[in-house]
């Protein structure tokens, strides 16, 4: 098993100048961010939301953004009521806590299967082997136009599930520990065994994305909870299958070539860096704004200077004072604008 992960990753030029940027940009990131852990708060609250649609999505359901925000702020009060609320609550829980508990979560076959408890708490279909692999195959099939169906790959069956994982545990373990290959291709050889060995009756699409969420996180790539990762995959889903099948294709065989998937997942990693870079320089702030913050940014683009009073003024007392002065400290802190003076003479301009 060692010999057969080790050696499945052919490394290439390309290969090379992808990690070597994704890691430039890691360090940018942990070297100079200056965005307040007020707004980094608010960055991760709306992540949690865009990858639980995304990473969904890819799975079939079909809940918007919009609301998936609006039910997980009434989900105390009211319990998912069909399938896809059932998903959307397991994820957004396990991403929240994967982000928030990095550091002290354990890679082990324990975390994972409870990762997977989580992931499926709130699905009833799902309560016999939720925290439990498979007991029976779950082949990957596709459907044509005619209702036929096609097998595309088969999965590890049930009796060797447990032997799989633990090996591909302990192999990343070893390599992480050894340090002699780069975290990064670590990550995707174990992420692309996971789904190849398909341990779970459901969710293994799922828990890989959060399971690769945690095992960037847990090297330093501390960006993660501040950009979608499933969101970009998300947008490249016909890309995220051809690299997948691509790569299955030769799976456990003398011809095994894991480079069509680590190439994809690589290319994802690398926008999701110069993602996190553009939140960090600030190059487009205005995303990170609530409605009623950018309609106050809006009025600097008429006026020069303009003072709390003004502002209160143009909206005619619609919207109270404090959230007025709230929206401009935040748009001072994102460095949007600059406040000049003090006191009542306080004004505010834009940079």
């Amino acid at each position: 098993m060692e010999n057969r992960l080790s050696k499945r990753i052919r490394i290439t030029p390309e290969i090379l100048a992808k990690v070597a940027k994704i890691d430039e940009l890691k360090g940018l990131w942990q070297g100079s961010l200056r965005l307040s852990p007020h707004i980094l708060g608010q960055l991760k609250r709306s992540v949690i939301i865009t990858s639980t649609g995304a990473s969904t999505r890819i799975e079939g359901a079909t809940m918007s953004d919009e609301e998936i925000a609006r039910f997980l702020r009434g989900l105390k009060s009211q319990p998912p009521k069909n399938r896809d609320e059932e998903e959307v609550a397991g994820y957004a829980d396990l991403t929240g806590r994967i982000f928030d508990n990095y550091k002290t979560l354990k890679f082990t076959e324990g975390q994972i299967l409870q990762f997977h408890k989580i992931l499926l708490q709130f699905s009833k279909k799902d309560a016999a082997h939720r925290g439990k692999y498979k007991s029976q195959d779950n082949i990957v099939v596709a459907r044509d136009d005619d209702g036929k169906e096609r097998i595309l790959f088969r999965p590890t069956p049930p009796y060797l599930v447990k032997k799989d994982m633990d090996d591909v545990l302990v192999w990343t373990h070893e390599q992480i520990a050894k340090k002699e290959s780069h975290p990064i291709l670590v990550m995707c050889n174990f992420i692309f065994e996971f789904l190849a060995i398909h341990p779970f009756e459901d969710g293994n699409g799922r828990l890989s994305r959060a399971l690769t969420n945690l095992l960037l996180l847990q090297e330093g790539y501390s960006y993660i909870p501040y950009v979608s990762l499933e969101e970009i995959i998300g947008e490249s889903r016909d890309e995220y299958y051809q690299a997948l099948r691509a790569t299955q294709r030769n799976h456990k065989t003398e011809n095994e070539d894991l480079n069509p998937w680590v190439l994809y997942m690589l290319g994802v990693l690398l926008k999701q860096a110069e993602k996190a870079r553009k939140v960090m320089d600030m190059e487009q702030p205005e995303k990170l704004l609530s409605e009623k913050q950018l309609l106050v940014y809006h009025l600097f683009q008429e006026k020069g200077e303009l003072s709390v009073g003004d502002i209160d003024a143009k909206f005619k007392q619609k919207i109270p004072k404090a959230t007025l002065k709230q929206a401009l400290s935040r748009l001072v802190t994102l460095q949007m604008l600059e406040r000049i003076g003090q006191g009542r003479a306080t004004r505010y301009r834009k940079v």
